[in-house]
């Protein structure tokens, strides 16, 4: 893994705090602090970044800062590659402050005291941040979202709505429930109206962490809001429901959306078909694979698998047969799995001759049975002691095959 950080190229801070009209705390969501605590400070940043480079110690009641050239000799490898990497036109302040991240140790200064020094120094707008986060998010870099978080709180970035969702977004696809929720309060706070966005983003990360409650919600005031739902709302509250355990609820859901002409993606109807063969209702698994078709997706031999399986762990072998036959006729050629599951079937019906016949069906259509079907073939025979006798059959198939071959020529 690439490293982020060199001792010789980021700041260091003499202090912990400066003295500024609001406290510098790296998360956008803002904690009480004691301001009597927070005095004119002398302070020495140290760091290498490019154009700008070097600051020097300064006492004042206000800093200020000189940068120097940085020396590249003082990067280690990955760092150096990183810079290398960055794209051309990159303004200099830019490219100045992607060299600080690059090198940046928490260890030596904060990430506020590095963002303020660059604000005060570069007088950023809007756009030199949007680039900024742009490559950081392209490095996925480990510390966009601090520097996302800082930036909501400057005026020169002129957050909107979109910022805010596209963190609680970021912060939803890594599962940090608490930091999503947190950014949704200080959008709020800063009088921003959730909008389709994000609310389907807190539903997605709900969803996602198996909290039924909030998803539903959530799912709720978007209703109550007026805002349209789409494929990702509804599909990310279906998941909701497969994940509780609320099938019934789900498939309800899916025929609401199919009713508005809105389907779900092909992962959330499999997940469907999927928990109902888990469970053995091999109806909800013929329902939910009727309506896989009516969305205008085309079953392989994945779901066709997942269908036999229900109506195996049902027991209701010769529906598996008929799903098995329809799925040849389809022209899809049976996998390990689906092979497994008749062999399953035939077994529990004790048809030893039925099973014969099948496997020298798939032989002569070219199809071969692969591990897990040849493991379970392989324990049945032994049970039954037979497997002289299914060698013998076997060698005489074989010699009937070789003597038609011979008098086709």
């Amino acid at each position: 893994m690439l490293s982020f950080s060199n001792p010789n190229c980021a700041p260091i801070c003499k202090t912990q705090s400066l003295h500024r009209s609001r406290s510098f705390n790296p998360s956008p969501f803002p904690k009480p602090t004691n301001s009597n605590n927070l005095k004119p400070q002398i302070f020495r940043l140290i760091c290498a970044v490019g154009e700008l480079g070097q600051m020097q110690e300064v006492e004042d009641a206000r800093p200020k800062f000189k940068w120097v050239e940085i020396n590249l000799d003082e990067m280690n490898e990955a760092q150096r590659n990183h810079i290398s990497r960055l794209p051309k036109k990159l303004t200099n302040r830019c490219r100045a402050l992607m060299k600080q991240l690059i090198c940046f140790t928490p260890e030596k200064v904060s990430m506020s005291v590095l963002l303020s020094a660059w604000v005060r120094s570069m007088k950023p707008a809007r756009a030199d941040w949007l680039v900024v986060l742009k490559e950081l998010d392209n490095m996925n870099h480990p510390l966009r979202f601090e520097v996302a978080e800082f930036a909501l709180l400057e005026e020169s970035f002129e957050p909107n709505i979109r910022d805010y969702s596209k963190i609680i977004h970021g912060y939803a696809k890594q599962s940090r429930l608490q930091d999503a929720e947190n950014a949704l309060q200080a959008m709020k706070h800063r009088g921003f109206e959730c909008d389709q966005v994000t609310l389907t983003a807190l539903i997605h990360m709900y969803s996602k962490a198996g909290n039924f409650n909030l998803a539903k919600d959530t799912f709720e005031e978007m209703k109550l809001l007026g805002l349209p739902l789409d494929n990702r709302a509804y599909g990310s509250m279906v998941m909701a429901y497969i994940r509780a355990g609320m099938l019934k609820e789900g498939e309800t859901l899916l025929r609401e959306m199919e009713s508005q002409q809105v389907y779900a993606k092909s992962e959330v109807y499999k997940a469907m078909l999927r928990a109902y063969s888990m469970s053995g209702d091999s109806l909800g698994a013929q329902r939910t694979f009727d309506a896989i078709q009516i969305a205008g997706i085309i079953p392989d031999v994945k779901i066709c698998a997942v269908l036999i399986n229900a109506y195996v762990t049902a027991g209701q072998s010769q529906e598996a047969c008929v799903v098995f036959e329809n799925m040849r006729k389809a022209g899809i050629l049976p996998n390990d799995k689906c092979v497994g599951l008749m062999l399953d079937v035939y077994q529990k019906d004790n048809k030893l001759k039925e099973v014969m016949d099948f496997l020298m069906g798939l032989e002569r259509d070219g199809i071969m049975i692969g591990k897990e079907a040849s493991e379970k073939l392989a324990r049945w025979f032994k049970e039954l002691g037979v497997v002289e006798e299914v060698e013998r059959v076997l060698r005489d198939y074989s010699s009937m095959e070789l003597l038609q071959i011979g008098d086709s020529f």
